[in-house]
């Protein structure tokens, strides 16, 4: 099954940026509403398979630390530490 918020966060993957915090905040809003902790999980994988460096990632993450306890989503190097 297709859900209207993965169509719309694969498009906006698909470019060579990442998207803005604000547009990034929404879609973990979203996943939440659904209850769709996967794709939750998911955008954090996009964000750092689409950053330069692994600062530009972190600054993401602080960016986001907050909104991310709140929603209690996990970081994949959470929930699966020993794989890389």
């Amino acid at each position: 099954m297709d859900y209207p918020l993965q169509r719309n966060l694969n498009n906006c993957f698909a470019y060579d940026l990442v998207p803005s915090v604000e547009v990034l905040s929404a879609a973990l809003r979203a996943a939440r509403r659904v209850n769709d902790f996967p794709t939750a999980v998911r955008i954090f994988e996009g964000i750092k398979a689409k950053v330069e460096t692994q600062d530009q990632y972190k600054q993401y993450l602080e960016s986001l630390e907050g909104l991310r306890q709140e929603l209690g989503v996990a970081l994949r190097e959470e929930l699966y530490p020993n794989e890389e």
